[in-house]
């Protein structure tokens, strides 16, 4: 690890005016990701602007929304009464990822800037695109077991880790920020990027813009609702696959849904068609074998990460069946 400064601030403001100075400046809270990547020098900060001073951490519900601060630790969120009760899909989600210890330590911020874990990233000695440009994708002929199926690109296949950001996609969850050009409202599905061509560009945020908190609509998904991440083991593993449901049931029928699969894409992958689909459907076997199939829509797998070709659609049969079970 190289040697940084070290630079505590009290507010946004001072936070967005001391990364604006420092190109190679970054924000840090947690730090659950950000230091592992400078302990192997995939990420090299001159300078980290430490946040965690902030008062960024409420969660407040009002007004048909429910606002969580930047700054709340991931353990802090799932275990809250309030999002337990309005937001359950959320609280799963939380309870999956990482460990209590890690939990307790990251926070929302954070955990929506997260990297990717693919190895090729975390190597400096192998080729990655994401972390040195043009330099290949040394998974798409390489190990790719954990990579991408949907969304890829010629420059980089792999996935995004995190398990909170599957279930805020699925919620229609909204991203509040603050920058030299003022605050800025990002949707949550708008915020992680496809790679494309520039696979360095995880998300839409500027360098010198911050998080500052994310809020989530009230809906009726609350009773109806799962979250299945299926791994390598139950403890501590990041998703193969991952299925966020949520069904809003009337009369036995599907009044309405929302649905985002993980450790599939570059991004949490959101699946708008089947939503559509599913609207006023019968909750049974057969709907939900349609469902998943119209899921797999230009799914592309590349030799290691042929078997979620299988896994994914089984995954969000299973997923649905005990959602609307509940």
């Amino acid at each position: 690890m190289r040697n940084f400064q070290l630079l505590k601030v009290t507010s946004p403001a001072s936070a967005v005016a001391a990364i604006k100075k420092d190109q190679n400046a970054q924000f840090i809270a947690g730090g659950t990701n950000l230091v592992d990547l400078m302990k192997k020098n995939v990420s090299t900060p001159d300078k980290l602007i430490d946040i965690n001073g902030l008062q960024l951490k409420e969660i407040l519900q009002g007004e048909g929304k429910t606002r969580i601060g930047a700054l709340a630790k991931n353990s802090h969120v799932a275990e809250d009464k309030t999002i337990m009760r309005k937001h359950p899909l959320l609280s799963l989600a939380l309870a999956a990822g990482a460990s209590q210890q890690i939990r307790n330590m990251a926070t929302v911020g954070g955990n929506m800037l997260q990297r990717t874990r693919c190895s090729y990233f975390y190597n400096t000695d192998l080729p990655c695109n994401k972390r040195v440009q043009d330099s290949g994708c040394g998974a798409k002929e390489g190990y790719n077991r954990m990579h991408a199926i949907f969304g890829a690109s010629e420059s980089c296949i792999a996935v995004h880790p995190s398990d909170m950001c599957v279930a805020l996609a699925a919620l229609d969850a909204v991203i509040f920020t603050n920058g030299p050009k003022g605050n800025r409202q990002i949707n949550f599905v708008d915020f992680h990027r496809l790679p494309g061509n520039s696979p360095e560009k995880d998300t839409i945020l500027e360098h010198n813009e911050l998080i500052t908190a994310i809020e989530i609509p009230d809906h009726n998904f609350t009773k109806n609702i799962h979250y299945l991440k299926v791994r390598d083991r139950t403890s501590y593993a990041f998703a193969l696959v991952s299925v966020a449901v949520a069904l809003d049931m009337q009369n036995g029928l599907i009044a309405d849904s929302r649905l985002a699969m993980g450790g599939v894409s570059h991004k949490p992958w959101r699946l708008n068609e089947v939503e559509t689909f599913l609207k006023g459907k019968k909750a049974d076997a057969g709907t939900f074998k349609e469902a998943a199939k119209l899921a797999m829509t230009g799914a592309k797998s590349y030799g290691g990460n042929d078997f979620k070709l299988t896994l994914a659609p089984n995954s969000i049969i299973e997923a649905l069946t005990i959602a609307a079970s509940k």
